[in-house]
């Protein structure tokens, strides 16, 4: 087990529908880094930007295989999602790929209807908790950050990562919910947005933020291009959960996936 996880989220300008450009974008962010890390955070449909159009641009495995070259290079896993296309079916799946080629997916549960993603993209039904260097991270994309119940913390991991493309007109409730995810979990809570104007004209300003099991901030970008850096610790976490034991008065109960 690793004491103290070190992260970097790259809050990113997304090349609309342009996955060549995209990669060579994190190329050069990556190697940009100026602190040694454990891990590095992308935001949702990285190499896309939020697309409903994934006929001859959901990756086929090119992109998954850049994050394995990126994360054997780095020494770092990296974290992100992607449009996929397997079996004939779209997903929007977020991929978690170690420094030895291991790769956790998770398939984003809650479509966003209100962009017609639910008509695209088949939708996931499972929970997906990944253990790397002995910490449980939770992976979640978006519009799961509003269905608490989904990432309600039964299993006592240790962080959630959400991933998205969350519009400036309704990034209050992305900032305040980031907080509350962490906060009613008792965990770590890591948010990566993106910036810009994409393929649609939709305004994103950022906002990606990196919060400790208390609410408390930890990194914050603003609305610009940015790399946020952050170390969670197991000590802290297990101390606040020791002093406080708020999670041991939780309900338990069962979703219908």
């Amino acid at each position: 087990m690793k004491e103290n996880l070190h992260i970097a989220a790259i809050q990113a300008h997304l090349a609309w529908e342009n996955p060549a450009e995209n990669r060579n974008y994190f190329d050069r962010k990556i190697s940009e880094l100026d602190h040694k890390v454990d891990l590095i955070v992308l935001p949702e449909m990285f190499a896309t930007g939020f697309s409903m159009s994934p006929q001859g641009r959901a990756d086929k495995g090119e992109m998954l295989g850049w994050m394995k070259t990126k994360a054997l290079e780095t020494g770092a896993a990296l974290a992100g999602s992607l449009m996929i296309e397997e079996d004939g079916n779209y997903y929007n799946r977020f991929y978690f790929v170690t420094p030895e080629g291991n790769v956790t997916s998770y398939d984003k549960r809650h479509t966003f209807t209100l962009a017609g993603e639910d008509k695209v993209y088949n939708r996931g039904k499972e929970k997906v908790i990944v253990n790397y260097k002995g910490w449980n991270l939770l992976l979640q994309i978006c519009y799961d950050l509003r269905f608490p119940a989904f990432a309600r913390n039964l299993e006592d991991y240790d962080a959630l990562i959400y991933v998205a493309n969350w519009p400036k007109k309704r990034v209050f409730a992305w900032d305040t919910l980031l907080k509350a995810r962490a906060i009613e979990n008792m965990s770590y809570c890591i948010g990566v947005n993106r910036v810009g104007l994409d393929g649609n004209g939709y305004e994103y300003n950022g906002y990606s933020g990196i919060y400790d099991s208390l609410g408390a901030t930890l990194a914050f970008a603003e609305a610009k291009e940015q790399t946020i850096y952050a170390t969670l610790s197991k000590e802290h976490l297990e101390e606040t959960r020791n002093q406080l034991n708020f999670l041991a008065d939780r309900d338990h109960f069962s979703i219908d996936l």
